[in-house]
């Protein structure tokens, strides 16, 4: 039998992308890119680090982060959604949260949640000498709007990306 006319023909079928079951959290590597805010305000994130664990398991409807806030880093910029509720619990050390009502200390197994469309503006502040380590959580409501009570800033949520402008809708 010629076996050199015949085309020999083979399936090869690559395995699925395929999010974990299970991870240590703090396993896994955190963000490379720290901020998504412009200049000035990115830098003013320097002791802040995500590990984005919703991601990581390829969660679409709301997003989950691991968050450790080194000695005198904050949270982000006190900042209001119109349409993302969030939630944080306190696994580590003792941050400051700041709120329109002012500054209330929390410590480990404390939570706190913040309702979409109250305006109250919020963040947290590690004002200690230890590493404050968190769980954040969000939803994912498409066209969100965040508000910043404390800077010239104010964001949209636009194909899933956050743009930014000055509060006068000039882009940044």
């Amino acid at each position: 039998m010629n076996l050199s006319h015949q085309i020999l023909t083979v399936e090869v079928t690559m395995p699925k992308q395929s999010n974990p079951v299970a991870v240590v959290a703090a396993d896994v590597p955190p963000r490379v890119k720290p901020s998504n805010y412009p200049e000035p305000f990115a830098s003013r994130m320097s002791g802040r680090e995500k590990r984005a664990l919703g991601d990581l398991f390829g969660l679409n409807n709301f997003g989950v982060n691991l968050t450790r806030l080194a000695p005198g880093a904050v949270s982000s910029l006190r900042h209001a959604h119109t349409r993302q509720d969030e939630f944080i619990y306190i696994l580590q050390g003792h941050p400051t949260l700041h709120t329109d009502e002012g500054k209330t200390q929390l410590s480990p197994g404390m939570c706190a949640g913040f309702k979409a469309g109250t305006g109250n503006g919020h963040c947290l502040i590690n004002q200690t000498s230890d590493d404050v380590v968190y769980l954040e959580v969000g939803d994912r409501t498409p066209g969100d709007e965040g508000s910043y009570p404390d800077d010239d800033l104010k964001a949209s949520l636009v194909e899933g990306k956050w743009q930014f402008q000055h509060k006068d809708g000039t882009p940044y």
